[in-house]
């Protein structure tokens, strides 16, 4: 693919960096279109819309060190790599930092309405995903494990291996293409949805548990071992997450759903 979108003798722009940027700039475009259709404060929610972003992008470093705390521990240098800097990390770590900044931001604006809010940024996170992951192709990371399919992907870039270990002349599952149209497909869903919702917050809800399903049956064709793996290898980190957010997540869909039926 083509990790490098242009390289000049004083800079370099890489593919990856330049998707996120339009994956972002994407999903606040959604966000903002989707509260001007609501009536709420444009100014609150580019407030939100900030923090949401400096908590995606610390939490997704964090939870990137974390999964290979012993790595960095025996090499404290790569704390600030190059390479750890200009990694995208990992989605839940920033999922999880996302969430803590939105928390925070609403215990700061008490008179915003959480849930309604909350239901405008799940299509702009899906929204943001399916973009995003066309970075990952690029780039060659979150790369899919060895497969004999005909639309396997062949990475021959050395740059994709020298930055994020992409293994080059293998056949892999191009599993970022694969999350970026489920994302796609799963942003007309709750787009859909969104005019057909029994109670506020049905639809981030039905984003996070969407997702997680989603996520943890792609991660059985993912290739790259540095996402982590628990107990002995049985989940990835990302599929143990992908468990707690149903696990948490349903109960709450199931619980607003009857007490909005109740309403009725």
């Amino acid at each position: 693919m083509h990790p490098k979108l242009l390289t000049t003798p004083y800079f370099t722009i890489y593919t990856y960096g330049a998707m996120l940027a339009l994956a972002y700039l994407s999903a606040l475009w959604w966000l903002f279109r989707s509260a001007r259709r609501e009536g709420i404060n444009r100014e609150r929610i580019s407030g939100l819309g900030l923090w949401v972003i400096i908590g995606a992008i610390a939490g997704a470093k964090v939870l990137m060190i974390l999964r290979s705390l012993p790595y960095y521990m025996d090499y404290p240098s790569e704390f600030w790599s190059l390479g750890t800097l200009q990694s995208g990390g990992d989605f839940y770590g920033g999922f999880i930092g996302a969430l803590t900044a939105t928390v925070i931001f609403f215990a700061r604006h008490r008179d915003l309405p959480r849930w309604k809010i909350a239901d405008l940024c799940g299509p702009a996170i899906a929204l943001g995903q399916a973009i995003g992951r066309v970075g990952c192709l690029m780039a060659g990371c979150c790369y899919g494990c060895e497969t004999e399919l005909p639309w396997g992907v062949t990475f021959t870039d050395p740059a994709a291996e020298k930055i994020v270990g992409t293994p080059l002349g293998i056949r892999l599952h191009p599993v970022q293409a694969y999350e970026s149209v489920l994302c796609l497909l799963l942003f007309c869903a709750l787009v859909w949805l969104s005019r057909r919702k029994r109670f506020e917050g049905q639809i981030i809800l039905a984003y996070s548990l969407l997702y997680a399903i989603i996520r943890f049956f792609l991660e059985y064709v993912r290739g790259d071992v540095a996402r982590g793996f628990l107990f002995d290898g049985l989940f990835s980190t990302s599929q143990f997450v992908a468990l707690i957010v149903i696990v948490i997540g349903l109960p709450i869909f199931i619980s607003r759903l009857k007490a909005s039926s109740a309403v009725k």
